[in-house]
């Protein structure tokens, strides 16, 4: 019998895709946003449309800048993946409340209020961002937060280390 993948694990290794269209040269993040398993939108990290990437600009901002990873985000060209993703069903006009955000990363503060803002009800990930207030706003929202383990192809309840 065909052996086919569960739901977690086929859109996370959808995500893996996404990422790969990144142009950010710190991090590349992908985004899917998925209702009744179904793909509404997809997104990943880089300059708005139509504007120059960092790649073109001669690099990265907040490097030139000195910020760490997770610092300094109004100096970045970039949206974020989530936010990518949540614009995409904007502009196709598409409901994304009760969907579930598949992401490379765990999302940071800012994309955690948007997610919560536009109804998304789970949120499954790959690597754990370190932001801990993105993880109290999902936890105040009643919104599950799941770590997947690409060796299982398991998502479980996220515990903080």
């Amino acid at each position: 019998m065909l052996e086919r993948p569960d739901w977690d694990s086929y859109f996370m290794d959808i995500v893996q895709i996404i990422k790969t269209r990144s142009s950010c040269i710190r991090r590349q993040v992908g985004a899917l946003l998925v209702k009744d398993h179904r793909i509404i939108t997809t997104g990943y990290n880089g300059a708005p449309a139509g504007m120059a990437h960092c790649g073109d600009l001669g690099g990265c901002l907040r490097v030139k800048m000195g910020f760490p990873s997770g610092a300094g985000h109004e100096y970045c060209r970039a949206l974020h993946a989530e936010q990518n993703a949540i614009i995409q069903a904007a502009i196709m006009g598409v409901s994304i409340s009760g969907a579930t955000l598949y992401c490379t990363d765990s999302p940071c503060t800012l994309c955690a209020k948007m997610l919560i803002g536009v109804g998304v009800t789970r949120v499954v990930f790959l690597g754990a961002y370190p932001d801990k207030l993105a993880m109290d706003l999902f936890a105040e929202a009643g919104i599950p937060l799941e770590q997947y383990d690409p060796e299982t192809r398991q998502a479980t309840a996220y515990q903080p280390k």
